[in-house]
């Protein structure tokens, strides 16, 4: 899967990047870059270190003897977590997803968030990553 795709070098390391443990890091690593516009960055055996936008992000091959896995790895995975992403290009991933007949976990649309008295308004769509992983993009 990573064989058309060029590594672009990080330029800055952001302070928190998730590590996500896939079943199929080819499989996941086509759907970030190919459907979801993730650039990759590094890319080795089990490995990869992607981002979108300011957001960076790693993917991981779950080994079912793995050091660093705190439990079984039941789907779907990061239950209980959501990964809100700022989007750059929100309407083309959306035509993407449609065009591919990807799920979409909620469809496209704007929600009110108050922020104190602030009413911020955001359009996003909420998806789940071939794992499991729910994602909200944003713009």
């Amino acid at each position: 899967m990573t064989e058309n795709l060029s590594l672009v070098p990080v330029t800055e390391w952001a302070p928190l990047v998730p590590e996500l443990m896939t079943r199929d890091l080819g499989r996941s690593l086509d759907v970030y870059t190919r459907v979801f516009g993730f650039t990759l960055h590094d890319t080795r055996p089990g490995f990869a270190y992607l981002s979108l936008g300011r957001a960076q992000w790693m993917l991981e091959q779950a080994q079912p003897d793995g050091a660093w896995l705190t439990g079984p790895l039941e789907v779907p995975f990061g239950r209980g977590i959501n990964f809100q992403i700022v989007h750059p290009e929100l309407d083309a991933l959306h035509a993407r997803l449609v065009a591919e007949g990807y799920p979409l976990f909620q469809p496209r649309r704007t929600e009110t968030y108050l922020e104190g008295e602030v009413a911020n308004k955001q359009r996003q769509l909420l998806i789940q990553d071939p794992d499991g992983y729910l994602l909200r993009f944003t713009d």
